[in-house]
This record gives C-alpha cells, sequence and structure tokens, in this order.
C-alpha cells in the first residue's frame, strides 16, 4: 500500500540528513508544501535551527511574474526558508532519496489577503469578517485560487499535487490567542457563523430567488439561542436549500475550474487530488464535498481518519461506490502524539482503512513528529508491507 508523509521545505533545506531519514520510514511518497498558511512549526531534528515562523501565506518557489503582474490578488512570497526556491531545493534533495514528490497546496485560507484585501473575506451573518477566509464567492478570488492552484500545483520535480482548502473555509480557525471559546459552539452553530453575507453570496442569494434580508433574520434567530447557552434553532427547509444551493454550487465550480486548470498546465498522468469530507456543509481544510461529484473530476481525495473506527467509518464509505479505475482513497492519519495523533496504532487504523476501502495513507508529518512518533511509524508502515 502505498504511503507518503507531509513534510514543509524547511524541514529538508539545510538538513543533508533529512531525505534520506524519511525515505527510512518506509514511505515511497512524500507530499512536500509549495503554498502554504501561516504557522509556526518545529523542526526537532533541523541543524540549524528548531523553530521556523512562517508569518503569513505564502509561495516556496519563485512566481510566474508575468501570470500575476498588474493584479491586486496576487501570491506572497517568503522570506524564512533561505533561498530563491526551497521547495525545488527540498523536491530535488528528496527525489533523490528515491521519493516521488507532490505538491501541497492552501488555497482558501489566507489571513494576510484578508487584511490587505478585507473586502475578498467571508462576512458573517452579523457583519463581521473572517479575513483568514477568502470568500469563493467571488468571481477575483476564484480567480486568483484557480491560478495559484495551476502555478503551485505544477511545480518542476512535483507528479501530483493535493489541493487543501479547496472551498469553503469559515468561523473554525487555529487564531493567535484565540478567546472564542467562551460559548461552545456545536457543529451546527459553526456551519451558521460560517454562512457568508457578502455583497456577491447576498446577489447569489437574489439570483435563486431569496431575499437576503430574510435569510439574514433566520440565520440570526436561529443563532440566539446560542448566545444564551442554548441550542441554534433549526433553518427552515427553503432557507437552508437556499444556502445549499449556493454554497454547493460555487464550492463545486471552484473545484471544478481548479482541478482544470490544474491539469491544463501539467504533463500527462499528473494527479489531482482534494483534502475533503463527504458533508457539503463542512469548511475548512477538508472541504465538504458530494462524492459523485468530486470523483467525477478529481484523481481522488484525502481523507481525515485520524480517531476512532467510527471517524473512518464517516468519511470513507460515501466515496467507494464512485471510484473508478485509477481512483485513489487515501486515509490521512495524525501520527504526532503531541497533535492528537495515534502512531502507535498506525498499523491497526490504516488496516481499519484498507477493511473500509481506502488505498493509499497520508502521514501527517514527517517533520513535526518527534522521534519516537517516528519510530512507531516506521515499524507500522513493516508491518503493513
Amino acid at each position: 500500500m502505498k504511503s507518503s508523509a507531509f513534510v514543509y521545505p524547511w524541514d529538508v533545506v539545510g538538513d543533508p540528513d533529512a531525505a534520506a531519514r524519511i525515505a527510512d520510514l518506509g514511505v515511497q511518497q512524500v507530499t512536500l508544501a509549495s503554498a502554504y498558511h501561516s504557522t509556526r512549526a518545529l523542526t526537532p531534528r533541523h541543524p540549524e535551527h528548531r523553530i521556523v515562523t512562517a508569518r503569513h501565506s505564502a509561495v516556496l518557489y519563485p512566481v510566474d511574474e508575468a501570470r500575476w503582474a498588474g493584479r491586486a490578488l496576487r501570491p506572497y512570497e517568503q522570506t524564512w526558508v533561505a533561498g530563491a526556491d526551497p521547495f525545488g531545493e527540498a523536491a530535488e534533495a528528496l527525489a533523490g532519496a528515491g521519493l516521488e514528490v507532490h505538491a501541497w497546496v492552501v488555497l482558501a485560507h489566507n489571513s494576510r489577503l484578508g487584511d490587505e484585501h478585507p473586502g475578498t473575506s467571508v462576512r458573517n451573518v452579523y457583519g463581521d469578517r473572517y479575513p483568514w477566509a477568502p470568500c469563493i464567492g467571488r468571481p477575483e478570488v476564484r480567480e486568483y485560487l484557480v491560478d495559484l492552484a495551476a502555478e503551485a500545483a505544477v511545480r518542476p520535480g512535483a507528479a501530483g499535487v493535493e489541493l487543501e482548502s479547496c472551498g469553503w473555509y469559515g468561523l473554525a480557525h487555529l487564531h493567535a490567542h484565540d478567546k472564542i471559546g467562551g460559548v461552545g459552539l456545536g457543529e451546527e452553530a459553526q456551519y451558521l457563523m460560517s454562512l457568508c453575507f457578502c455583497e456577491c453570496c447576498c446577489a447569489g442569494y437574489e439570483g435563486l430567488g431569496a431575499s437576503p434580508e430574510e435569510l439574514r433574520a433566520a440565520v440570526r434567530g436561529a443563532l440566539e439561542p446560542v448566545w444564551a447557552g442554548g441550542a441554534p434553532g433549526v433553518l427552515s427547509a427553503d432557507v437552508a436549500g437556499v444556502f445549499a444551493a449556493w454554497r454547493d454550487g460555487v464550492a463545486s465550480g471552484l473545484q471544478r475550474d481548479a482541478v482544470a486548470a490544474v491539469r491544463a498546465a501539467a504533463p500527462g498522468g499528473f494527479q489531482v487530488l482534494l483534502h475533503a469530507v463527504p458533508s457539503r456543509r463542512a469548511v475548512g481544510a477538508n472541504v465538504g464535498v458530494d462524492p459523485a461529484d468530486v470523483l467525477a473530476h478529481a484523481d481522488g481525495v484525502v481523507l481525515p481518519c485520524t480517531g476512532d473506527a467510527a471517524v473512518r467509518t464517516a468519511v470513507l464509505p460515501p466515496f467507494v461506490p464512485h471510484r473508478g479505475e485509477g481512483t485513489v482513497l487515501a486515509a490521512n492519519f495524525t501520527v504526532v502524539a503531541g497533535m492528537g495523533g495515534r502512531p502507535s496504532s498506525l498499523a491497526e487504523d490504516a488496516a481499519h482503512a484498507v477493511e473500509l476501502g481506502a488505498d493509499e495513507i497520508r502521514l501527517y508529518h514527517a517533520g513535526l513528529a518527534s522521534d519516537g512518533d517516528l519510530g512507531e511509524v516506521r515499524k507500522a508502515l513493516g508491518r503493513l508491507g
């Protein structure tokens, strides 16, 4: 069974032993970040540093100036990894260790974009903007994301790409010094707080024959009990249907356009996967999709499978009836114990995922994991064969 480990370029650049160490885990592939959001990351084995602070979303390769010249929305360049092309340098080292390299591209998650262009952000029912969440219902955002997908995916040395956040983003976010946990927001309230009411989305609702103000009143009404500590109200079928029709159509269109743009720029055989879950309401890194729809145009999906058997049972089987020849259903496991991973049970969890239909596994994350975690990964992959 093919396995791939997620890696950042800064895990490899400047560490001559990194590529061989990753190959020694027993993986055949790495999923290497080429466009990534802001983060603070540990590098426990790097000879030159221990903490890397990526201050904003950025690409980790030289941008094509001809593509982006004169455009307000364009990728940001990074300054925290040495060299002009960290992705390219890391990809070359990893390939030299016998590993197949696929790009890892984060799309609709970009706080700097929202800070500098606030009109591009999701705007909730109360008028608050989420700068980390570009609204994919806006034509200029969609155009930017599709072009970014093509450029960041088709890098020299890459044989495929995994597109993360290729859909709606919402309220949930690992924000610095977060203070929004005072009122518990369950799945339904999170969804309601993630609905967008920017002018483009409101125009979309009107195009479906709905009044934005009536929709706003319905969502606020459903949320009102939450602020008193209760459960949210239920949207009527008509109101819920408007949001579903608009948001599902926008997300599916973005996904189709992004996949098509990558294919147009890539050589034959280039693999395109999406990070996803089989629930249209889901927002964030693993976007909500309809299994039949997404597998009609992408080569497969990467599905979050960390946790108990119920987690895997929820995400894998819905895709199985829609797979075709060559479809990839990759089960993604967090193997960093300090981040909620279960490296010691990886062999059992992966075997269960295979029973449910998975044919590949992903390991998050080879650069962040401790030596002990990586030791467990090495043993598990040896058992899986």
